[in-house]
């Protein structure tokens, strides 16, 4: 072929000792004119497949307005969530970042073959608990090893509000569905990742009133992502969900279901004082049937009305709405 490039002696040679030094720790660059090359060793992760995380960092973005409902029941507040840049790091680096004692919640990804993990600190989770049950919106620190029944149940409500407000994050990406795997307390036991496998951590700060922010981790093995690498690189996705509701939207949804009264009179007799205090049980009162009875919601007539009768019942026939 007429635009096939042959390598020279020299460039054969620089790529031969490049393949020959694989346990080269230094990347050591080896130059033959304008060409230069560097050992490489097969069966690395290439970090370059992921781009710059772009897909990864909509879906933290649409994950934070989400998941501020999820907290709205425990601060009685949705806090202001905010997403830092993904961070690609070993497992056990990432480990020793991290106290050991933190409520870990491990769920399988079908769609991805892969796994995915919730760290959230302890102080969080005390924070959180303290707040549902009447108390303040304070950091507390305590030294232990294990979360009380109440808190492991305030774990189990947050965990999975959370895995489902991931879901519609990434559902514009693709869908995928979070199915619980296990809970650990111990970061030491957690079986996830081997220690020098890389992970892709999405960290999350919680920012709180008159207090300290709080955060929380989501951690994806870089394995599990690598399928999806050229989705993640592609700016090409709506910023859309129809769950993502504005505040109007909210609001308008809570009005309409507020429980009212319903009243429709159907007579107005009047009766003198003197035959109510002789009337005795058992006897009949006449009274006159108003003709076109009024249905009126909350005490105000909203609508007039004929008598009639539905499926065996009793019934209005709604006629004419009272203009206001």
């Amino acid at each position: 072929m007429s635009g096939t490039h042959k390598l020279s002696s020299n460039e054969l040679a620089a790529l031969v000792g490049g393949l020959m030094d694989l346990d080269a720790t230094e990347e050591d660059e080896l130059k033959d004119g304008d060409i230069s090359y560097k050992p490489y060793q097969f069966g690395d992760n290439n970090l370059s497949l992921m781009g710059d995380y772009y897909g990864l960092k909509m879906i933290n973005e649409r994950f934070c307005r989400l998941a501020r409902s999820v907290f709205l029941p425990m601060l009685r507040l949705q806090p202001r969530i905010s997403a830092f840049p993904p961070e690609v790091k070993t497992f056990s680096d990432y480990s020793d970042e991290v106290e050991n004692f933190v409520s870990l919640t491990t769920s399988r990804i079908e769609a991805l073959r892969g796994n995915q993990m919730m760290v959230i600190p302890p102080s969080f989770i005390s924070m959180l608990t303290d707040s549902y049950y009447g108390g303040t919106i304070r950091n507390t620190h305590h030294s232990r090893t294990e979360f009380t029944p109440t808190e492991q149940r305030v774990i189990e409500l947050i965990s999975n509000g959370l895995n489902e407000s991931m879901a519609l994050a990434w559902r514009d990406l693709m869908p995928i569905s979070f199915e619980l795997q296990n809970r650990e307390e111990n970061l030491s036991f957690a079986s996830f990742a081997d220690s020098e496998d890389l992970v892709v951590n999405c960290s999350f700060m919680v920012q709180l009133p008159d207090t300290d922010p709080a955060n929380f981790d989501v951690i994806y093995p870089l394995q599990t992502l690598k399928p999806i690498a050229g989705q993640l690189r592609s700016r090409m996705h709506s910023d859309l969900l129809e769950e993502d509701m504005s505040w109007r939207e909210k609001m308008e949804r809570a009005v309409l279901n507020v429980p009212l009264s319903l009243t429709a009179i159907l007579a107005e007799p009047s009766v003198s004082l003197g035959r109510i205090g002789n009337v005795v049980p058992g006897e009949v009162v006449p009274v006159q049937m108003t003709p076109a009875p009024r249905l009126l919601v909350e005490g105000r007539p909203i609508f007039d009305a004929d008598l009639g009768e539905s499926a065996g019942k009793s019934a209005l026939n709604l006629t004419r709405r009272i203009p206001d």
